[in-house]
């Protein structure tokens, strides 16, 4: 959500703003509503004013025996008068936040301008793609071959964009998001969570959720939301909180199920894991001062990044363009992770940085230590990072000419120290 101040105070910077996302214009709609219902409020509390002075005339008027006809009957015009103001001035006052709702964040100067996909900019690149001496198969074939990733039986029980693992390759998976946690709990300072998988509308509208991504969820019949990340829930914790600064930093991470409903997806990564309505992520969110923000971005995506060079992967860091970057996001950037197999560049983690947006949706803040100001909180999410996709990015990078998968040092105690996955 967006500050109503900011943008009567420039409002030219705030349509820049959105037309850097290809958006028009929209500050003469939203000043015009309110004007108009600061104009309401302004003429409410003269009218107020004057009944109540007309009130006391009356009185008066009543205990000396006066004619107060004509104070009566002006009265009850400005009561009528004063239910019309107040309905104006309620249309408006919910028209705003329904106008401010749909709009993005406003994005970080450095985001770099452009509106595709092939504007975003990589940063930096660790580790190089390997020649594996042999044609690299894709996760699915390998998976298959060694008769533990089946597509068909999760299909006929759940339909498409679903996967069974089994055996060796099933506990790779669980193996990964513990050594993910352990990591991140160990080492980076996040403390673990175990978080609902449904949220109700509130914590899915303060996370930016909702409206604007309602069909790409998934809704129970009883109004509650599978959550799509546990960005969700992990954020909603101060949801409504006034914190004391002294709490802050808060770092918190859970490895849940994540669900997608994948609207507007279709014939894309329609084979292997890629794309899924169910998958495992372990996600990192901080909630800072607003003075720490940009370091706890720079922060975050290298406790992700670490994620990667253990496992021994090869991966870029990319900062995303103004068109690419996510609605909530004032700055994203994306980790790409080789895969041998499909000899191509696939996101593995997004770290985003939301600032004040969703702590204003969901009414988060913090106090000062003298207790005179109380602030918005600055929130901040990423992947850290998707199990699914660590998992096919091993066996990509890790598959050897016999169809048999190498198991990264890192997560071998993990897997009660075996060393390859075979068939």
């Amino acid at each position: 959500m967006h500050d109503i101040r900011a943008i009567r105070a420039n409002a030219t910077a705030f349509d820049a703003a959105l037309a850097r996302r290809g958006l028009p214009s929209a500050s003469d709609e939203i000043l015009a509503r309110d004007s108009e219902r600061r104009a309401a409020q302004t003429a409410l509390q003269e009218k107020q004013a004057r009944r109540n002075a007309l009130a006391r005339d009356i009185g008066q008027g009543k205990r000396t025996g006066a004619d107060t006809a004509a104070l009566e009957a002006e009265a009850t015009a400005l009561r009528d008068e004063m239910e019309a103001l107040e309905k104006q001035a309620a249309a408006a006052d919910e028209a705003i936040p329904r106008l401010l709702e749909g709009l993005p964040n406003v994005l970080d100067p450095d985001v770099p301008d452009g509106m595709e996909e092939s504007a975003n900019v990589v940063l930096a690149q660790h580790g190089e793609p390997r020649d594996l001496g042999f044609q690299p198969k894709a996760h699915w074939d390998l998976g298959e071959a060694l008769g533990m990733m089946d597509f068909a039986t999760a299909a006929k029980m759940a339909g498409a964009r679903f996967t069974i693992l089994r055996g060796p390759l099933a506990r790779l998976e669980r193996a990964l998001g513990q050594f993910m946690l352990d990591l991140h709990t160990g080492q980076h300072g996040y403390v673990e969570m175990a978080v609902p998988s449904l949220v109700n509308d509130a914590a899915a509208y303060g996370t930016d959720k909702l409206p604007k991504f309602g069909d790409t969820m998934f809704r129970t019949t009883d109004g509650r939301w599978l959550i799509p990340t546990a960005e969700v829930p992990l954020t909603a914790t101060v949801m409504g909180e006034i914190l004391p600064e002294k709490e802050l930093p808060i770092r918190i991470t859970a490895l849940t199920d994540c669900f997608r409903s994948e609207a507007g997806a279709a014939g894309r990564d329609t084979r292997g894991m890629i794309r899924q309505h169910q998958f495992r992520k372990v996600e990192l969110v901080s909630i800072v001062h607003p003075d720490q923000s940009t370091a706890e971005h720079e922060r975050m995506t290298g406790c992700a990044e670490t994620v990667l060079r253990l496992l021994g992967v090869p991966f870029r860091r990319v900062v995303l363009s103004a068109g690419d970057t996510g609605f909530g996001a004032v700055k994203t950037y994306d980790l790409e992770v080789w895969m041998p197999g499909q000899q191509a560049w696939r996101e593995i983690s997004s770290c985003s940085n939301t600032r004040d947006f969703q702590a204003r949706r969901m009414n988060a803040r913090f106090r000062s230590p003298d207790g005179k100001t109380v602030s918005y909180v600055n929130t901040l999410n990423g992947s850290g990072v998707a199990v699914g996709r660590a998992l096919i990015a091993v066996m990509e990078n890790y598959q050897q000419a016999d169809g048999s998968i190498l198991i990264p040092e890192a997560v071998r105690a993990y897997m009660g120290g075996v060393e390859r996955i075979a068939a």
